[in-house]
């Protein structure tokens, strides 16, 4: 019976929240650019395409769950995150053509920013 409780008690803790989840999928997703980012400054270009791919996908599903009409987020809100999520898959699409660790850092930058403020720490 112990055992049962132990495992209920570390499932329990490992099971995130919607916020949480978002904001470690950004985590990954910035994690990912700044992996491309090492990667483009010694010339292997290889690993950007598919972070930026990642990172698009991310951004996609955030911007039409957090616009969507049954989302009830107050429309200022949904209006901000879907102008910040066409900012990044342009960025992202931008990036693709000329990729330079400037546009990457500015993409890390944005999801850690936006993963700061889903786990409650804004700045």
């Amino acid at each position: 019976m112990n055992y049962a409780a132990n495992a209920y008690a570390k499932t329990s803790h490992s099971a995130l929240t919607p916020r949480e989840a978002e904001s470690a999928v950004l985590l990954k997703a910035a994690q990912k650019l700044i992996g491309a980012s090492q990667g483009l400054a010694t010339g292997d270009a290889g690993r950007i395409n598919e972070a930026l791919t990642y990172n698009q996908r991310v951004w996609t599903l955030l911007t039409s769950e957090a616009t969507s009409d049954e989302n009830p987020l107050p429309s200022d809100v949904k209006q901000g995150v879907g102008r910040l999520g066409v900012y990044v898959l342009q960025s992202c699409i931008d990036t693709m053509i000329a990729p330079t660790p400037e546009k990457i850092a500015t993409l890390v930058s944005i999801n850690n920013h936006i993963a700061a403020g889903l786990q409650g720490n804004p700045g």
